[in-house]
């Protein structure tokens, strides 16, 4: 059985350490099995600048069992989907210990950003990448961090008038957006598709 009262408290400790850490982590509803953790890009790497929203799903065992956690944010990486945003980490399989918390957990997948293993990957085609020609890796997580990751004020606002402009309700359009990370494709898709 989930221990609600362990959630709570991984999120309140999380979220007061959100200052230096730049982690948070917030329920997607009004349940605390299904949460939105962000992780800031870290510095010196083609992520840096960017804010990444990783979708946190909690199983009936957890904390004995790992959280089932995916980027929602599309990222460029040996170890995460391109497509799906699956994240290929240890801990979040058969390393993982009732030990270790949520926010752990979110760091880890950091540090991964950090540190790509293109030897163990989710994405062969980015591993690929990554071993054979670094530079043109860096320049498209680069891109993908700035398409993707980075969200100015300005832009989410210019992309909520597009959206309004197309005929959807604004309350819809903001949630929406903010759902899939500030992605205006998946966010079209999403509000087109009901």
């Amino acid at each position: 059985m989930l221990d609600l009262a362990r959630v709570q408290k991984e999120l309140q400790e999380c979220n007061k350490q959100i200052d230096v850490s730049g982690i948070s982590i917030k329920p997607k509803g009004d349940r605390l099995t299904h949460l939105t953790g962000t992780i800031p890009g870290p510095l010196g790497t083609p992520y840096e600048s960017g804010t990444f929203n990783i979708d946190i799903v909690l199983p009936d065992g957890y904390p004995f069992e790992p959280p089932r956690m995916q980027f929602a944010t599309k990222v460029w990486h040996p170890n995460i989907s391109s497509q799906s945003g699956a994240i290929c980490l240890d801990i979040l399989k058969d390393q993982w210990s009732p030990a270790l918390t949520l926010k752990t957990a979110l760091l880890s997948v950091q540090a991964l950003l950090s540190a790509p293993e293109p030897d163990d990957p989710q994405d062969a085609v980015v591993a690929q990448q990554y071993l054979r020609d670094y530079q043109t890796f860096a320049g498209t997580a680069r891109y993908w961090t700035e398409t993707f990751a980075r969200s100015s004020a300005l832009g989410v606002e210019e992309k909520v008038q597009k959206l309004v402009e197309m005929g959807f309700p604004e309350a819809l359009v903001r949630s929406t957006l903010e759902s899939v990370g500030g992605d205006e494709n998946m966010a079209l898709e999403k509000l087109c598709s009901g």
